[in-house]
């Protein structure tokens, strides 16, 4: 951007003088757009060194320093605005032309959705509410995306058919820009070429315009990298995605084939850490991907891609849609009443609206903005798949009419710093949106056993893989979890959250004599970060298959010894490998004779 300071702008006295000012700072606006989006490739496109030098750490902080960066460029921006066009004595009015003049300049523009979001949000910076719609900021897309792709496609074409399944698959590795050797390729091919034998439909005739489309970027996160395409053939389409990982030597492997989209979703879940790609036109990114997964919305797919302002405005756009075709009221959600958030819900959208209390109950010590922090941290932190993404929005104008009495009364008493009532909306000043989910305490009471008993399994282990990214929960009660619709088990009560590292796990001292043993309180000394394993099981472990479940393959979570075990390996700066997909779908588990020195078979790696 640059960074050269206007002269302060007299008040303009004609139509030609405000067109000009309006074009300036349409402008401004655009070249601070194009500074974050650069600096967002940038960080991107060096996924590719910091995967294959293996450094996990730089991962963890690009992931949490991108997510800053589009806040950074917005506040730089309406600060320029600002101070180079006096734009508080600018009529604001002047948006409308501003805006027009935006449009403008995206002509050819390769991020256009992602501009004029960009827009939004500097405009919000500098406008009152009341002027939040189309005249002046985007409430609906200007510019269509539609076929707008880069001199290098989204994705690229290649031909089993002609050239055989293994030869086509190196040359994809070929050309996927990784530099580090695959050592083993031979037998990785050869478990590429068994899996999908057994994946694809049979049985199998290649159709003329049998081809594979693979996206021309790798996708990044943690400890992985991706190969995402799909399988075209005649009429059928069949998402496939490819884990690459180290192999521990010095070179990287193939880990798994996933076919079928039900195996593909998760990678992109709501619960996971933003994945890194190299994309000039992140809309033919978006639209590859959404006709593998059609079930995603695309407000989730950018938002997996680290472009989630943007999946914000996409959105609340769908949001707005659904208010228009629904009637139904919003209510107070179902289930144990928080104690920080009021959490309401519209029954018919599958989301929960989640308020922070003005008057937090006393036994939680914490306070709005601790509160604000915690859900930050979250944001920008590994979720490992165990922790649900919110949307934050500020002054969110709901209609009032949709909303029962109960729900307004309880906003207005319990936290009527945040609610603004205009008569026909009820403006609310800060909230989160959340993907809605069965409160896992609920679950459990309508369960079957054997439900039962796989969610106090998945429970367990979301408990220990948050652990294992250095996140204590805090409060683990079964009413801060929820199920998801694909049955998985996941965090979402952040107040109380606190890094594995800051806390001191300890084991109750024996009593002393037997008044010790009898007291009410605690007979020794407790600090304020001191945790107590032993005491979870009063707490959680009620009905018999639950405690018998959770006793029987997670007792270690009630031993000091696993906490302080865990601590330690934090410490050392070890990072777990925690799979996004089943093991049981990866080669060395699902074909261990591969792995067991015998040669390939050559059938193995014949073509389909």
């Amino acid at each position: 951007m640059n960074d050269q300071s206007f002269p302060a702008v007299p008040t303009p006295r004609s139509s030609a003088e405000l067109s000009r000012l309006a074009y300036e700072i349409a402008k401004a606006t655009l070249e601070g757009f194009d500074r974050h989006y650069r600096i967002f490739r940038e960080i991107s496109r060096e996924a590719r060194a910091r995967f294959e030098l293996a450094d996990w750490k730089a991962v963890h902080l690009a992931h949490a320093d991108r997510i800053a960066f589009y806040d950074r460029r917005v506040v730089e921006t309406a600060e320029r605005v600002t101070r180079d066009f006096d734009a508080e004595r600018l009529p604001e009015e002047l948006w409308s032309q501003i805006k027009l003049h935006y449009v403008g300049l995206l002509t050819d523009h390769k991020q256009p959705e992602l501009a004029e979001t960009f827009f939004n949000s500097v405009s919000c910076k500098l406008l009152h509410r009341s002027y939040f719609h189309n005249d002046y900021i985007f409430v609906r897309p200007a510019v269509a995306t539609e076929l707008l792709d880069s001199d290098a496609p989204a994705y690229r074409s290649y031909y089993p058919r002609k050239e055989g399944l293994r030869r086509v698959m190196r040359r994809i590795l070929e050309e996927s820009g990784l530099t580090l050797p695959f050592p083993n390729l031979k037998r990785d091919l050869a478990c590429v070429c068994r899996a999908a034998r057994a994946g694809l439909p049979k049985p199998f005739h290649a159709e003329a315009n049998h081809q594979i489309q693979v996206a021309s970027s790798l996708f990044y996160r943690n400890k992985r990298c991706y190969l995402i395409g799909k399988v075209v053939n005649g009429e059928t389409e069949m998402p496939f995605a490819i884990p690459i990982v180290h192999d521990g030597q010095g070179g990287l492997t193939l880990d798994a084939l996933l076919l079928e989209a039900r195996r593909i979703a998760p990678l992109f879940a709501f619960s996971r850490a933003y994945l890194m790609a190299d994309m000039e036109v992140p809309s033919a990114f978006v639209d590859f991907l959404a006709s593998m997964l059609p079930r995603k919305p695309k407000a989730e797919l950018y938002t997996a891609l680290g472009l989630q302002k943007h999946g914000k405005t996409l959105f609340f756009r769908d949001f707005l849609h659904h208010l228009k075709h629904s009637s139904d009221d919003f209510i107070l959600a179902p289930g144990i009443r928080g104690l920080v958030m009021i959490v309401f819900t519209l029954p018919s959208y599958p989301y929960v609206f989640k308020v922070i209390r003005d008057r937090i109950s006393p036994t939680k010590d914490v306070s709005r903005e601790i509160v604000k922090e915690k859900y930050m941290l979250v944001k920008r932190h590994d979720r490992i798949g165990r922790m649900a993404d919110t949307l934050e929005y500020a002054d969110v104008a709901f209609p009032r009419e949709r909303f029962t009495q109960a729900l307004i009364d309880e906003l207005k008493r319990e936290a009527p710093s945040l609610v603004d009532d205009d008569g026909d909306a009820l403006v609310i000043r800060h909230l989160y949106i959340e993907r809605r989910m069965k409160p896992l305490n609920m679950f459990l009471d309508e369960a079957t056993d054997d439900q039962i008993v796989g969610a106090v399994i998945d429970y367990g282990r979301a408990i220990k893989e948050l652990a294992s990214v250095n996140i204590f929960p805090g409060d683990m009660l079964f009413k801060n979890f929820g199920v998801t619709r694909g049955g998985r088990v996941v965090f979402y009560d952040y107040d109380e959250i606190v890094y594995m590292t800051e806390c001191n796990f300890r084991r109750i001292p024996e009593p002393r004599t037997p008044e010790d043993e009898m007291s009410a309180e605690p007979w020794y000394p407790v600090g304020q970060n001191d945790i107590f394993p032993e005491e979870f099981a009063p707490f959680l472990l009620s009905g018999n298959t639950v405690k018998r479940t959770f006793l029987e393959h997670h007792s270690d979570l009630l031993d000091v010894a696993f906490w302080n075990g865990t601590k330690e390996r934090i410490r050392e700066g070890f990072i777990e490998d925690v799979f996004p997909y089943s093991p049981h779908n990866r080669f060395a588990v699902r074909f261990p004779d591969m792995f067991d020195g015998a040669p390939v078979r050559q059938s193995d790696s014949a073509p389909l």
